[in-house]
């Protein structure tokens, strides 16, 4: 299941996500980006593609989760 995720250190707090996608960013007590909603949508899709540093990643957590299981037992 793929699930949106923000990098906090890299978010410079544009509000494009907000904008474009706002049943899964809203603004943090910092300014910075918040994932409310992590389901994927064509609209969370779009808001990734706009953030001009790359903050919004969309990941696979199944495939995360056999990466995780992998290194472990290596």
């Amino acid at each position: 299941m793929e699930k949106v995720r923000v990098d906090s250190d890299r978010c410079i707090r544009c509000g494009a996500c907000v904008a474009v996608s706002p049943e899964n960013f809203e603004y943090g007590d910092d300014g910075e980006s918040v994932v409310i909603n992590e389901e994927v949508s064509e609209d969370t899709r779009q808001a990734a593609d706009m953030c001009p540093v790359y903050a919004i990643e969309i990941v696979n957590e199944e495939e995360n989760n056999n990466k995780e299981e992998e290194k472990e037992a290596a």
